[in-house]
């Protein structure tokens, strides 16, 4: 109408944006966040040991009678009651969380009883819900005794159309029994699974002796009893300070034993792994350490694995110690672990806090007093109900033929009987609802026997429910009953992870295990290398194969001898060292592997020098611009594929020389007989004595000659009283030494003068 004001308008949301700061803001919604991964995914509950998803899969299944008497249903219909009615997220994480609860290599006692394919310890996932069936195992209903006689309180779901527990109500200590881990926002919980037994008998421990400390506690609770077994090699101090303060880590190994084969061979059999480690991947990593010869006193492995676990580790001699080899894959491989402990719980009042053994055997026993409590009093409730009904019914047999009488004459007989004989409401009510049949004398005396006995029960549950010292008792009477079904002597209930107190493994020197055999050491142009077994007569160039287009190496000698127990030293002309192991060389069936296959060798970086040196020796290192030093071996021996860089460098100048350094009888290379000769590209020869040379661990070294134009050339070392020799050109192989150097020796970093006549045009010393 003209004049009215229209009210339906939509308001402008921009109405209701508030103007608040970003950070702020920010903070809020995620502290929201963070609350409810910690609260509502990732921690377990002191009380039951449950995330929300496992408790509302135990719930669903529960309610579709799926106990471990009933049929088999699958999966797929248990998840999506789930989804659907309790926990509003993905189908694939929710049945993720139920194949683990049937795991029995993942749960300690599982809850979840599977047919069908719901993974192996190989690594192998479970098949698809839709093929997979399911239902509770016996410790799931303990765990959710309570349930029905009012053990915990129920809250609306995610849309209020039903109800789930807030906890289950059950006896069964499930948080240490099966342990938990979960990484939230800001914190993260990691529970090892435990012994039953010993969890209620520490428990019981704890009824009796209120005050007990930590240490009688912990002569109880052995430690983790993980669901695979191995066995824990920490010593009990470490163990006992990790479970009195809720944090530390625990190593864990795998079991093994030594079989004998006969003939004095033998075999290394693993029986049981660590926890969480997957079978599959643990033997692709041993098998790696054996095809990268990162282990030489490995010859195979094999599974030969059924139900039960079990690993042949075959050794590469006979008289390797068997505790050595285990000692080198327990530091080299995942057949020892560490666990980490981290007793991270949300409390009764959902808040997460840190707990030793001892605070959380206490706070779970107060809790079991409180469900206890409650099932007593749901229970006195009930037994007042009947006994309020079983009055109105013996009421009834003892004037029997009055209420007949009233029931026939009166048009409303409740409230005559009510105020003829004191009835209550209810009494009333059911006496009018009785059948004829059970107007019998023997109905009689049952309600009166069933009125004694509720009586007396009655009696001792107010007993209970006022009497704290009566609650313990009963407590620690309900514990020893469970403690039966799970005791050492039963199939599950005993010990699988033995103690064993170890030190860590220690680190062994592989290359004195690895037996010492002649080799020759072939390198070709293209930077192709092998090892052919034996020592090869190195007089012979043709007997070596090489790849068409391919040939033998001519910056440096490419066939030389060494032993497998040897290493290989490779300088490369940016003065980077690098160190191969001649065990782990490729053989000479093929034309061996790319050395930049082995190390981080950059394009276009030449290799100048391939040698096998002494461990305790030294070298002379010379740069193409007359720099030079003395290096020891073990200073550019390097341990990973980057290699070391030695040899620093100035634009446009390459490591050219590496040459061994001769060594005395009593090593001394400072003897005043010791010198170094340098030649240039100039063709000028300078001879100086090796003491002025510096020793160094890396750098770029003093100046060795002086030049106008070109480089260095070459440098060796001699001694003064045996002549400077050098190798004659062609093929006859000749040497040719001059013994008076008088006329080139001078002081480090002179010019010098022209070599003796007949020295090589290509100005090399070999």
């Amino acid at each position: 109408m003209p004049g009215t004001i229209d009210t339906d308008i939509p308001e402008d949301p921009f109405d209701a944006v508030v103007d608040a700061p970003f950070d702020a803001a920010l903070s809020e919604r995620y502290l929201i966040y963070a609350m409810s991964t910690i609260t509502a995914r990732s921690l377990p509950d002191l009380r039951d040991g449950l995330k929300p998803v496992h408790r509302r899969l135990l719930w669903a299944m529960r309610l579709l009678k799926l106990d471990p008497a009933q049929g088999y249903k699958k999966c797929a219909r248990v998840v999506g009651d789930v989804i659907g009615k309790y926990h509003p997220h993905g189908d694939q994480s929710v049945y993720d969380a139920m194949v683990r609860m049937a795991q029995t290599f993942s749960l300690r006692y599982p809850l979840v009883d599977g047919q069908g394919n719901f993974g192996n310890i190989d690594g192998d996932n479970a098949a698809a819900y839709r093929y997979t069936e399911a239902r509770l195992t016996k410790t799931a209903t303990e765990l959710m005794n309570g349930l029905d006689e009012n053990g915990t309180d129920f809250r609306p779901t995610y849309n209020g159309e039903d109800e789930e527990p807030e906890y289950m109500p059950g006896l069964f200590p499930n948080l240490l029994a099966n342990g938990a881990s979960g990484i939230a926002v800001g914190m993260a919980t990691s529970i090892p699974s435990h012994n039953v037994a010993e969890i209620l008998d520490a428990a019981m421990l704890l009824i009796d002796q209120p005050s007990a400390g930590h240490a009688q506690l912990m002569a109880v609770v052995q430690g983790p009893d993980f669901a695979t077994g191995g066995l824990l090699v920490d010593s009990p101090e470490i163990i006992s300070k990790a479970y009195e303060t809720g944090r530390g880590a625990m190593r864990l190994r795998a079991r093994w034993h030594k079989e004998d084969e006969g003939r004095g061979t033998w075999t290394a059999v693993i029986t049981q792994i660590p926890y969480q480690v997957q079978k599959g991947k643990l033997i692709e990593q041993i098998a790696n350490l054996i095809g990268d010869k990162k282990l030489p006193i490995l010859a195979d492995i094999r599974d030969e694995s059924d139900s039960e676990i079990r690993i042949v580790l075959e050794p590469k001699r006979r008289n390797i110690d068997p505790e050595d080899l285990m000692n080198a894959l327990f530091r080299m491989s995942d057949l020892e672990t560490r666990f980490s402990l981290n007793m991270n719980i949300l409390d009764d009042t959902r808040t997460p806090r840190v707990m030793g053994l001892g605070e959380v055997l206490r706070e779970w026993l107060r809790h079991q007093i409180e469900v206890l409590v409650r099932k007593s009093q749901h229970r006195l409730e009930k037994i007042d109900g009947r006994l309020e009904l079983l009055g109105g019914y013996i009421i009834a047999f003892l004037n029997l033929d009055r209420i007949i009488e009233i029931i026939r004459t009166e048009d409303e007989p409740k409230p005559v009987m009510i105020e003829e004989f004191q009835l209550t409401d209810r009494q009333a009510e059911a006496i009018l609802n009785m059948r004829l049949r059970s107007l019998r004398k023997l109905e009689e005396m049952e309600l009166l026997r069933e009125r004694d006995m509720l009586q007396n029960e009655r009696g001792e549950l107010v007993k209970l429910i006022e009497s704290p010292a009566r609650q313990r008792s009963r407590l620690k009477k309900d514990l020893t009953a469970l403690a039966k079904a799970y005791g050492e002597d039963t199939e599950l209930g005993k010990r699988r992870t033995s103690l064993v107190e170890a030190a860590p493994a220690r680190e062994i020197a592989l290359e004195s295990l690895i037996e010492k055999e002649p080799v020759t050491i072939i390198m070709s142009q293209r930077g192709w290398i092998k090892a052919m077994k034996g020592h090869a007569d190195l007089s012979k160039p043709d007997s070596f194969k090489f790849k068409e287009g391919d040939g033998p190496a001519k910056a440096f000698p490419y066939a030389f001898h060494a032993q497998t127990t040897d290493k290989l030293l490779v300088a490369t002309a940016n003065g980077r060292f690098y160190t191969l192991g001649i065990d782990k060389l490729p053989g000479a069936r093929g034309f061996g592997e790319p050395v930049a296959t082995m190390i981080d060798l950059e394009p276009g970086n030449d290799i100048v020098m391939l040698l096998v040196p002494a461990s305790d020796g030294r070298m002379l290192l010379a740069s193409s611009n007359g720099k030079g030093f003395v290096v020891r071996v073990a200073d550019v021996v390097a341990e990973t594929r980057k290699g070391r860089q030695i040899v620093t460098l100035k634009a446009g100048a390459k490591l050219t020389v590496v040459r061994p350094i001769p060594a005395t009888p009593d090593d001394d290379i400072v003897l005043k007989d010791h010198y170094v000769a340098v030649v240039g590209d100039n063709r000028k020869l300078v001879a100086f004595p090796l003491s002025e040379i510096p020793e160094m661990a890396k750098g770029q070294g003093v100046t060795l000659q002086r030049y106008k134009d070109g480089g260095l050339s070459d440098a060796t070392c001699f001694r003064m009283s045996e002549g400077l020799s050098w190798t004659m050109g062609g093929d006859s192989g000749r040497t040719r030494t001059e013994n008076d150097m008088s006329l080139w020796r001078a002081a480090r970093g002179a010019a010098g003068r022209l070599p003796p006549n007949g020295f090589p045009r290509n100005n090399r010393f070999d």
